[in-house]
């Protein structure tokens, strides 16, 4: 019977799916082979249905088991939401928080969230890591922080738990004394081919999770960086062109440092808001500290 399913069998049947074997999912569940085995035989059972094919030299996942394992994934993730929920509810106050930021999202708002999470809780020591596009991702799913703010509709995972904080203005700029800087003071327009004569300035990631992609890179002359005040920097002197967080340039742009580029090809006016998203692990539970910071940081967006 069905009622019989246990929350362990679905553990099994997805670490099967996801390292392809039988043996490969009993090293990751620290189990013999043949407990994995059993488990996956009795979960056929209680199923009615095969669950794998294992007619070959390693188990196939059978039509069946691919309707089934969306289904297996949505009920674990629940069920570690709820014990997250549980923990949190009965958990003292955290010694340490921490807090991946994108470098996109203005840091004067993390301060005074983390201002806002003193003021309640001043014991607790705060580490804040600024990574760029999948970086703050990346150390969710790592565990190594509790808290992110993510940039951009790129970076998903059914693990993450994602709320809309607010918008940040990018916009496309170049020093003053770079060769596009006439376009700009005249505001001749710029299309994509001017764009790809001049070097562009972009941002790498130190994740894995963009491998093989890029974003509004429209120049095949690229110079890439690793951090945003380094690309800053660097298009503040003229090295290339390149978008950047208006909160980043307002200065900046107001004092003829930078100038907008007249292009549309990035956005209206050269300018396109990038939304931001508060994010954590939905098993992973979140302290008193923790929930003050988010909150702050809500409270801050509307």
């Amino acid at each position: 019977m069905i009622d019989a399913l246990t929350l362990d069998q679905l553990r099994v049947f997805t670490a099967v799916a996801d390292t392809g074997s039988f043996r490969a999912a009993a090293r990751r569940l620290s189990r013999v082979q043949s407990a994995v085995s059993h488990a996956i035989a009795n979960a056929e059972s209680q199923l009615g249905v095969t669950l794998f094919d294992r007619s070959g030299h390693r188990p196939v996942m059978t039509p069946q088991g691919e309707a089934l394992l969306a289904n297996a994934r949505d009920i674990l993730l629940r069920v570690d939401a709820m014990r997250a929920r549980a923990q949190g509810l009965g958990e003292g106050v955290e010694l340490e928080l921490s807090l991946a930021v994108d470098t996109l999202f203005p840091i004067a708002e993390i301060g005074a969230a983390l201002n806002a999470m003193h003021a309640a809780y001043p014991s607790v020591a705060a580490r804040v890591s600024v990574l760029p596009l999948g970086g703050p991702i990346d150390a969710l799913l790592a565990r190594s922080h509790t808290l992110g703010v993510i940039a951009g509709e790129h970076f998903r995972d059914p693990r993450i738990a994602m709320q809309a904080l607010s918008s940040v203005q990018m916009v496309a700029v170049v020093g003053a004394g770079h060769a596009l800087a006439r376009h700009a003071a005249a505001n001749a327009p710029l299309g994509p081919p001017e764009l790809a004569d001049h070097v562009q300035i972009v941002q790498s990631d130190p994740s894995t999770l963009t491998q093989g992609r890029d974003f509004a890179v429209l120049s095949p002359q690229t110079c890439r960086v690793n951090g945003q005040d380094a690309k800053h920097a660097l298009i503040v002197a003229g090295v290339g062109w390149g978008r950047l967080p208006l909160w980043q340039v307002e200065r900046d742009l107001a004092e003829g440092r930078l100038l907008r580029l007249p292009t549309d090809s990035l956005g209206r006016g050269s300018q396109v808001a990038t939304e931001t998203y508060l994010a954590h692990r939905i098993d992973q539970p979140l302290g008193p500290a923790a929930r003050v910071l988010a909150a702050a940081l809500r409270a801050a967006a509307r």
